[in-house]
């Protein structure tokens, strides 16, 4: 299988602290990768390194085989890697269907030459626009609140957005950053679902962080553990489950049969 992603001896140094340390990661076509670690391990500031919000104290990270390393973070858009945030990040006052259409990439790709001469072409590629994104409100449940503000939608609803948008821009590499917080159980099922349609329909590759060790275990092709900006574990769900490193670092007691 080969790797879409691969980050080289990452590290990112602020000031004194090292919140990523000499991290090396590979993801592979078609999976879905999970990054867990207590808080404070590191991993959003991995993140924040893949997406470009800060540039690595040194390490090189590779995308379908490209430097990517210096690009700026709509750069790496363009380049297919999307993203969440833990905290909503949405255009609260857009409607549900306006947050898509900022997102696609020919939403604002639009010459004065094409306007004026070009109408006929236009009109049809507007079209293509708004169908694209009124698909992937579809996919994820949204297609009859699509003239919704998006400030109206319940929490599990703006959660299923931000996944929405992030799908807008066309990405073959969607980061995740805690997209079941705050959900209940029935909405992690919904939001189970539509990860492994976005993976297995789309052929999409999802990276994620989450804490949910329940949801991690479920849905996750491998996992790769951070403590202390460090990469102490990587392997299938079960072997993470019973890695004793894990389980003093972050899992504590560990997952019992009784919490599964």
């Amino acid at each position: 299988m080969s790797a879409i992603l691969k980050v080289s001896n990452a590290t990112m140094q602020f000031g004194g602290l090292v919140a990523v340390d000499d991290v090396s990661v590979v993801q592979r076509e078609g999976e879905i990768l999970s990054l867990i670690g207590p808080n404070g391990a590191g991993k959003t500031t991995f993140f924040n390194l893949l997406t470009g919000v800060y540039k690595p104290t040194k390490g090189q990270i590779l995308f379908l085989d490209e430097d990517i390393t210096n690009l700026k973070p709509y750069e790496r858009v363009e380049k297919g890697i999307s993203r969440t945030f833990q905290n909503i990040r949405l255009f609260s006052e857009l409607t549900t269907l306006e947050n898509l259409l900022v997102a696609h990439p020919d939403c604002n790709r639009e010459g004065l030459i094409e306007s004026i001469f070009g109408r006929s072409k236009l009109i049809a590629k507007r079209s293509k626009v708004v169908e694209d994104c009124e698909n992937i409100l579809e996919m994820i449940g949204l297609k009859d609140q699509e003239l919704e503000l998006a400030t109206n939608l319940p929490y599990g609803k703006q959660r299923l957005l931000e996944i929405g948008r992030a799908l807008a821009t066309n990405p073959r590499l969607v980061l995740l950053d805690e997209p079941g917080a705050g959900m209940n159980g029935l909405e992690k099922e919904e939001l189970s679902s539509l990860i492994i349609n976005i993976t297995k329909k789309l052929n999409k590759n999802i990276l994620l962080i989450e804490h949910d060790m329940k949801f991690v275990m479920s849905i996750s092709d491998r996992i790769i553990v951070f403590d202390h900006g460090v990469k102490i574990a990587e392997g299938l769900p079960e072997e993470i489950q019973n890695n004793q490193q894990v389980i003093e670092a972050y899992l504590g007691r560990g997952i019992t049969d009784d919490e599964e």
